[in-house]
């Protein structure tokens, strides 16, 4: 595995592929609700925390609940998203927040960190790194803010 961060550029969209959809069928829906919460908590407490609703924790959980909603039916699974909020349109859905490259980027390490530790659960790093091949690629499109 590579959990390599490209760089993004505001104003770009490259090509994104979506993940083998062995990724959420070897992690299963329980532990990959875990994986985005975890996430979450990792930023709650970073310099990136401006972006998020950390200080309404129903706000907070609701984040957490669309986010896992979305990369679960991004990689196969349910399409819980679309059954609660309708087509995806995340970059619509980001606009009114300023993701630069540089909170992009932390968004990122903090995803590359709970991800090596599942391949010792039995997810193949095949999958994994196209669960991170998608979120390095498509987070690029949601860069709106120059640095």
């Amino acid at each position: 595995m590579t959990l390599e961060i490209t760089p993004g550029q505001l104003g770009t969209r490259p090509p994104v592929t979506k993940p083998h959809p062995g990724f959420y069928h070897q992690v299963g829906e329980e532990r990959f609700r875990k994986l985005v919460d975890d996430h979450y908590e990792i930023i709650r407490d970073s310099d990136i925390a401006f972006l998020f609703p950390v200080n309404d924790e129903d706000d907070f959980q609701q984040a957490k609940d669309h986010a896992a909603d979305f990369l679960i039916q991004i990689c196969g699974g349910p399409d819980y998203f679309n059954q609660h909020r309708g087509e995806p349109q995340m970059v619509g859905r980001h606009a009114p927040f300023r993701i630069d490259e540089a909170s992009r980027r932390r968004w990122l390490e903090f995803y590359a960190v709970l991800l090596v530790p599942l391949e010792a659960e039995g997810v193949d790093p095949e999958y994994i790194q196209s669960f991170w091949d998608y979120l390095d690629v498509f987070s690029t499109w949601l860069i709106n803010t120059p640095d």
